[in-house]
């Protein structure tokens, strides 16, 4: 077996996310994304993810990559996802969607995608194991893996039972590493525990780390003004050992140019910089959050059927992050992607509000997210 450069190098790679790409009228920008294309290839970085679920995305992969440079020259990652389907057979049907959308006839790193415990069962009723290790076989996967986002202890059991798993994406960055429910660290440690090379997603939570805005940024700022705010989230996440890859979802040129100069010359934060972003941190647990427990009981009683525990949840991280386009995009491809119930359609009717046991504001909330994101 061809190892690949991601899997052994000594320095931590970038890779490239294709989730957040720059768009125009409704579509995926191909003419900017080519030219972001040119330059992460022009700084030696040659990874690129996708995914079947990813709206569009393994298609533009396939325009503005793989229609343009020889197969040689870049490493495509895509993921297999299971939780929508019905017959072990669709397995194979969707691999070779993918591979038709890609316009390639082989996938360098295929992962089942989104490993958590509702998905857990069908992945070994249905095989799924067997069936990436029969694509590698076969020549159709160089390598293959899962992305992961369960417990620590689940992932234990996973990486004890399929031990011919080459490497796993895990959720890591300097916000979640000690969350109880995400357990980035915890699950940091049992992939090392196993040997597995990490390949790092959400460095920057989505992108809410690398805004200006918030205060946790403008202290970072003052430590060192030459460097960006995402640069931080970076370099924690890049000089974990074991961490062979950290993947950004870029949405343009300028996110490019800047996460090269972070990994061309790569560097693990200091002691002193370490210490920052522990303060950063308090700072960002500190900010009053409006106290949703996301029981739902609102939800029943909505005339518009808006979702507002998840509403609720992205106005939190504006108070928190002040990233307005990170949220307006999770708004337009998270929550209505999922409900449809636009947050603008409240008619201020308030019967949501007769039935919130932490007697929050709801109605004034939605509006003042619907101006905010406008």
């Amino acid at each position: 077996m061809i190892e690949s450069r991601h899997l052994t190098a000594t320095k931590t790679e970038l890779g490239f996310g294709y989730m957040r790409l720059p768009q125009a009228d409704g579509r995926f920008d191909i003419e900017a994304v080519n030219k972001m294309v040119d330059a992460f290839l022009s700084h030696g970085f040659t990874f690129f993810d996708t995914a079947y679920m990813y709206p569009g995305s393994e298609e533009a992969l396939r325009d503005s990559l793989v229609k343009r440079y020889d197969r040689s020259q870049y490493e495509i990652a895509t993921k297999l996802f299971i939780s929508n389907l019905t017959d072990p057979k669709q397995q194979r049907e969707q691999f070779e969607i993918s591979l038709a959308r890609l316009g390639i006839e082989y996938v360098d790193f295929y992962l089942l995608h989104d490993l958590t415990g509702r998905n857990m069962k069908k992945a070994y009723a249905y095989d799924t194991w067997g069936f990436l290790r029969q694509l590698r076989d076969q020549g159709l996967v160089k390598h293959i893996g899962f992305s992961f986002h369960g417990t620590a202890d689940e992932l234990d059991d996973v990486l004890q039972r399929q031990p011919e798993m080459e490497f796993v994406y895990l959720q890591i960055n300097y916000l979640d590493w000690d969350d109880s429910k995400i357990q980035s660290r915890l699950c940091y440690e049992v992939a090392r525990k196993h040997g597995k090379p990490i390949f790092v997603m959400e460095p920057t939570k989505g992108g809410l780390l690398a805004g200006n805005e918030s205060e946790s940024a403008r202290l970072l700022k003052q430590a060192n003004a030459d460097a960006s705010v995402a640069s931080w989230a970076f370099r924690y996440v890049g000089g974990l050992e074991g961490v062979k890859l950290v993947l950004s979802g870029m949405g343009a040129i300028s996110q490019i140019e800047d996460n090269a100069r972070t990994f061309a010359s790569f560097r693990p934060l200091s002691i002193e910089e370490q210490r920052m972003v522990d303060d950063a941190v308090a700072i960002i647990k500190s900010i009053k959050r409006i106290p949703c427990t996301k029981c739902g009981y609102c939800v029943p009683h909505c005339p518009q059927e808006i979702w507002i525990p998840q509403i609720i949840d992205d106005y939190n991280e504006l108070l928190i992050h002040r990233v307005v386009e990170v949220l307006k995009f999770k708004y337009e491809v998270t929550t209505l992607g999922a409900k449809g119930a636009k947050m603008e359609n409240c008619t201020k009717c308030r019967l949501c509000e007769e039935h919130c046991p932490q007697s929050i504001v709801i109605s004034d909330i939605l509006q003042t997210m619907t101006e905010q994101i406008r």
